[in-house]
């Protein structure tokens, strides 16, 4: 595999994994008013970055995304727990993409994204909990 494909991958499952967590954060800054919940997503935002910035910016191929429209499942959503779960798997997703493919560049990047991953299965099953019993 060239070193711009994995780049490419790189960069896609980036901005997925920040705006899976984005999405997540501002449900529990804006809907919920909790600042603990947001400020932690907040962190695990912050530290899904790498310091290759423009190499992976150079990499990225909006038009030739083979899989760029939307798929049915994509485009239901029945509630706010439905959009909650669906952004957790993105971003939980996304890490474990991350956590592999940086092993490629750095294990201490790779270990980094598996500290998100696992942070994400946490407050999933904390907050998924908390919201379900608000109903």
């Amino acid at each position: 595999m060239k070193k711009e494909n994995y780049l490419r991958l790189i960069d896609a499952n980036l901005n997925r994994l920040r705006e899976g967590i984005r999405v997540v954060e501002d449900i529990f800054r804006y809907v919920y008013n909790d600042k603990q919940t947001a400020l932690k997503l907040k962190e695990l935002r912050h530290l899904s970055r790498l310091t290759n910035y423009i190499e992976l910016l150079e990499t990225r191929d909006v038009k030739n995304d083979v899989l760029r429209s939307s798929i049915k499942s994509e485009q239901n959503r029945t509630d706010l727990n439905s959009i909650l779960i669906a952004n957790f798997k993105r971003a939980q997703e996304s890490s474990r993409v991350l956590e592999e493919f940086c092993k490629l560049i750095s294990i201490e990047d790779s270990e980094n994204f598996k500290y998100i991953r696992y942070e994400l299965y946490n407050l999933e099953m904390v907050l998924i909990k908390i919201t379900s019993n608000s109903k």
